[in-house]
């Protein structure tokens, strides 16, 4: 970790962003875009509420004032795509011709009709008494399709895991996506199976906002993102039932906003710029997801994902830290490129949190892009994470600001060309 000397706003202001014609991020903007995106007007920016499209038209507005270009081929700034909601109806399982009970059955599918009977494309798995019912279940829910026959030893896990298929569960596609049926059943083999499952789907469009700065390379692609989404409104929360969601993250939306102004003032980069809003990261990670299939990740040389920038580290004002720091050189990069300033990159300080996991970096990190979060909120003790109280008044607008005008600086050789970070090994990424 490099050694971090305090300074005034003022010194930093001048030592990262001097030059003409220059758009300098500022306290005034900074302020006015977290406003607007934290007001109880949006309350809480829910995904798949009419309040988070109201935020990403007010982004895709700030986009357009800006002067971004759009994703080639799109008319406007918003990114939008179905998602399906899957209510499973009923699930009718027998085993060596014997019919299993319902209390024993429990299904998760990606399709309103579902048959399958030994000779189909499936293969039952047994779960015994011993094994890791959860690690089994984790390893095989992204699956086409499995059977898995567990043993009524392991009942209360059974129990807990068909609680959570029985709600309603989403879906990015329908046919073709995954579907996983789990048998409570003392069968140590399986000459014949029928299963039957049916479901009601209703679909719904939520939304990205993307932004785009064409650079001269257009195969080599720098990320700045953030997600936009947050709590929404929680009744019964009285006197406060709008979760704002300032820190979370209308404050690394705003992050992204002013990076756009920013870089878009400085004229054609090297590289090209992608500015991107998620959706629905509180929620699955949908609009992350979504967009690593529109993009070739192979293309994607870095991921800024910035999370909760709105309050201090524990090392101090001017200073921010990065998950997965060990991953990939990104941070490394980050910190040569501040050397000499007031301000300091340093590795995430709360591995415990699995923070690298929970945020929207983890999706194109999976596909090898060097992609970390960059926060400053002290997770562990932070009062109002996840609460009504994550408002912009409990927030440090300068120390964000300056905060944003260190990214920049961190991001300037890699947008150049002069730096470009080690992959991410996807082996690793769980």
């Amino acid at each position: 970790m490099m050694n971090v000397k305090n300074g005034t706003i003022l010194l930093l202001g001048v030592l990262l962003f001097t030059g003409c014609g220059r758009a300098e991020t500022n306290v005034v903007d900074v302020t006015r875009v977290i406003s607007a995106l934290a007001s109880d007007e949006m309350r809480g920016r829910q995904a798949f509420t009419p309040d988070a499209m109201n935020a990403a038209n007010f982004i895709g507005s700030e986009f357009e004032s800006i002067g971004l270009s759009k994703l080639a081929g799109d008319s406007d700034f918003i990114q939008d795509f179905p998602l399906y909601t899957v209510t499973t109806d009923s699930v009718t399982v027998s085993i060596n011709g014997k019919v299993v009970s319902p209390d024993m059955v429990a299904a998760s599918v990606s399709t309103d009709s579902l048959q399958w009977m030994e000779g189909a494309d499936v293969t039952p798995a047994f779960v015994g008494a011993a094994d890791d019912l959860l690690a089994v279940w984790r390893s095989n829910r992204s699956a086409p399709n499995t059977l898995l026959i567990v043993h009524p030893d392991q009942k209360d896990t059974f129990d807990q895991i068909a609680g959570f298929l029985r709600r309603p569960s989403r879906s990015m596609k329908v046919e073709g996506g995954s579907n996983l049926v789990m048998v409570l059943s003392s069968a140590a083999t399986v000459q014949t199976f029928s299963v039957n499952v049916t479901a009601m789907i209703s679909e719904q469009n939520i939304a990205n906002v993307v932004g785009v700065i064409p650079g001269k390379r257009a195969d080599e692609i720098v990320v700045f993102s953030a997600h936009y989404d947050h709590l929404g409104v929680r009744r019964g929360a009285e006197p406060d039932s709008i979760y704002n969601g300032a820190n979370d993250d209308a404050s690394g939306t705003t992050a992204v906003i002013e990076l756009a102004r920013y870089f878009k003032s400085n004229g054609t980069p090297e590289r090209t710029i992608y500015f991107v809003a998620f959706t629905a990261e509180e929620s699955g990670g949908y609009g992350s997801r979504h967009f690593s299939e529109t993009v070739n990740p192979d293309q994607i040389v870095a991921m800024f994902n910035i999370e909760m920038i709105g309050k201090p580290a524990v090392e101090g004002r001017n200073t921010a830290w990065i998950t997965g720091f060990d991953r990939s050189d990104f941070g490394t990069i980050l910190q040569e490129a501040v050397e000499g300033t007031v301000f300091g990159f340093y590795p995430d300080p709360y591995p415990d949190q699995n923070l690298f996991y929970r945020s929207d970096n983890a999706t194109l990190a999976r596909l090898g892009v060097p992609a970390h979060s960059i926060s400053t909120t002290p997770i562990d003790v932070d009062a109002d994470y996840h609460q009504a109280s994550d408002e912009v008044s409990t927030l440090d607008l300068e120390h964000m600001t300056n905060t944003i005008k260190a990214i920049a600086t961190g991001a300037v050789t890699i947008i150049s060309g002069e730096k470009t970070p080690t992959r991410i090994d996807p082996s690793s990424v769980n």
